[in-house]
Parts: C-alpha cells; structure tokens; sequence
C-alpha cells in the first residue's frame, strides 16, 4: 500500500495580499524561517532514508503550507531531491506561482506537479499565464485554479479560454459564501466539477482513507490522520505512527476542503483524479471535451 503524506511546516508568511486569506503579506520571523528549513530537511531526509512505505509502496508527498513555499529555496531543492527517489511515486506542492520556473528543469517530471491558484488582483494576468506557459514548455503536470468570487468570473473565463485545452481549471467555492442555482451553474461551465466545492460533505462515521493510507503530518513529525482532525496518531521519526495506520470514519460532521474530502470513500473522486489526486487533476476522458464551455 503507497502512503500520502501531507506535509505542512512552520511556514506561513505569503507574498500576496487575498483579502480571503488569514496569511496574507503575513512575514515569518528569521528564526521561523530557518527553522522551516530544518523542520524540511529532516522531513526529507527521513524520506530519502526509507527503502518504501510501510506496508511495501511508495509515497506520495503533497506540499500544503499556509504560505507561499516555492519562493524559498528549500521548497524548490525539496521538489527536485524527492522526484528523484524511486521510492516516492509523486511529490506536489500548492502554489502562487509567483516564483521562477527554470529550476524544474532538475525535477523528474513524470513525479512532479504543482498545484497553481490565479489571484485576481495580486499579480498581472498576463504574468501567470506566462508562468503556466513555460511549466507546460518544461513538461510539467498541473492544475490550475480560483476562487469563485462574482468578482473573478471574467478572469475564470478568460482563462479557460487561453489555457490549453488539457489543463483542468477546477473552481473552489469561497468559504462563507452561498451560491445560487444560477451562479453555480455560471461556475460549473467553466468547472464542471464545482458542484463538489459547492457544498460541504457530510462526513460523520464515514469511512475515509485518511489515517489509513494517507497521514498528516507537520514540522515536528507529529502525524495525524488529516489536517482537519487534531488528534495525533504518533510521530514520524520515532516510528510510532505505523502502528496507528488503520481504517476509520471521519470523526468531523462535515469536510469542506478539497484536500481532505477527496479522500472520503463516499464520493468518487479518486476514480475521477485517479493518477492526478494530489495535483487535482482529473483523469483522462473525466471532463467533457470539446474545449471551455460559456457561461
């Protein structure tokens, strides 16, 4: 069985301003950073140092900070140094995409991916596309995405009208914010899987791969079963999590983030992103072709 971990550090500051964000122009103290930096390094190397999963696969590593990771150096050495294990099968990282792009050039890219969010108002548009267009130059897997704003509907069309064809622009339902029929339609033609952002996921006494085959797991090596669920199950370099892999049902009456409900057995998202489940991006032949529906 492959293992998923969750990776999220001491990081938290972030080089934009979304006025939905709690991290926004957040600044990390010298020492928080420097200690992010160790707290990865070790992550990794712990990493590098085992032969597989613990039940014989290989892992996955998907990057979730609070903040912006590509534009410090250990993220992106982090990225290239896991691909190139074979004992990892994918490492993805959440992203601006505010940073450079040459480095991936070292990164294996049948590993690696990222995860992009367009924010309106904190970058020209212009400038993402362009970063969209030398990941796709380099080979690189990813997915793009925004938040479903009535404000960001134009830039969500256009888009998807200059992004090829290929590369899912999925939607994420601002939090707070209830949509109508109507709205919801306008955003499920540029996503036409929105209507899983939509509403949140009943999720009490469910069964979930979380705490199974896919952890959590932050700065010091505590693991927990997800990000949403504060209940340590042990701790990575002592070992002690192994013994607390195990199915179980989701504890929390609902899940609302994709990065957790994905991986409830209830819904079929896994067959929907199978091969793509950390970058979101759906399988092959999932989404309607024919290019970007209107709205």
């Amino acid at each position: 069985m492959d293992l998923t971990m969750l990776y999220r550090g001491p990081l938290a500051s972030c080089d934009y301003d979304c006025p939905y964000c709690p991290f926004a122009k957040r600044r990390d103290s010298p020492e928080t950073l420097r200690a992010d930096r160790a707290a990865l390094e070790r992550f990794c190397g712990w990493v590098a140092d085992q032969p597989t999963a613990p039940a014989g696969g290989r892992f996955s590593v998907l990057f979730t900070p609070w903040g912006e990771a590509l534009v410090r150096s250990w993220y992106r050495r982090a990225l290239v140094e896991l691909s190139g294990l074979p004992q990892v099968g994918r490492v993805a990282v959440q992203t601006n995409l505010s940073c450079r792009t040459g480095w991936l050039a070292d990164a294996d890219p049948e590993k690696v991916a990222l995860w992009c969010t367009y924010h309106p108002g904190q970058t020209p548009y212009d400038r993402f596309l362009g970063k969209t267009r030398e990941l796709a130059a380099l080979g690189i897997r990813f997915s793009v995405g925004i938040v479903g704003l009535p404000e960001h509907r134009e830039p969500a069309l256009r888009l998807r009208a200059e992004l090829p064809e290929h590369v899912y622009l999925w939607v994420n339902a601002a939090e707070g914010h209830t949509y109508t029929d109507a709205e919801a339609a306008g955003w499920a033609a540029i996503d036409p899987l929105f209507a899983y952002s939509r509403h949140p996921h009943a999720s009490a006494g469910l069964p979930c791969r979380t705490g199974e085959s896919v952890v959590s797991v932050d700065g010091d090596g505590t693991v927990r079963r997800c990000h949403f669920v504060p209940a340590p199950l042990g701790n990575l370099y002592d070992g002690s999590y192994r013994a607390a892999l195990r199915p179980r049902a989701c504890p929390l009456a609902v899940c609302d983030c994709h990065i957790g409900y994905v991986h409830l057995e209830s819904l079929p998202l896994y067959d929907v992103f199978a091969g793509g489940v950390l970058e979101r991006i759906p399988a092959p032949g999932v989404l309607p072709s024919g290019g970007p529906a209107g709205p």
